[in-house]
């Protein structure tokens, strides 16, 4: 039985059938949930941008904008605000230490069934699948 569980979402439209899955999951096993979400910081050089610069606030926007849409998760899947945590960083790793800062036993994340060169080059479900030192659960979003 598990006993804490870490869902890592993108907060994209596939977030809510994520949420609900772990939110199931977490009741099977009466097991406490915690949901993580990672963004990666946005690097520009002016040199190679061929874009326009973006707002000098634009960070900060994006960031409310996502702690507001977690919030909505976590208040209508039951998760309390102290187990919702949006980190800045590459995601795999951020998920990895957050689960081991929890001491996480399973995390749940989504997964696209990505092929080709996606498949190649690795998504962030693979890369948290072979860095966790817990078990992890892929759900398969369709398209």
């Amino acid at each position: 039985m598990y006993q804490k569980i870490l869902l890592a979402v993108d907060l994209s439209s596939h977030a809510e059938l994520l949420c609900q899955k772990a939110a199931e999951m977490a009741e099977l096993h009466q097991a406490s949930l915690s949901v993580i979400s990672v963004v990666e910081p946005i690097v520009s050089d002016s040199a190679f941008d061929t874009m326009p610069p973006l707002p000098v606030d634009f960070d900060d926007l994006r960031l409310q904008s996502l702690r507001e849409r977690l919030q909505q998760l976590g208040a209508k899947y039951g998760i309390r605000a102290e187990q919702r945590f949006l980190e800045i960083g590459v995601p795999k790793r951020e998920i990895c230490r957050k689960a081991s800062d929890l001491v996480s036993d399973l995390i749940i994340v989504g997964s696209h069934g990505r092929h080709g060169v996606e498949l190649l080059l690795g998504s962030t479900a693979n890369a948290v699948l072979h860095h966790a030192q817990c078990d992890v659960l892929a759900v398969r979003i369709h398209k």
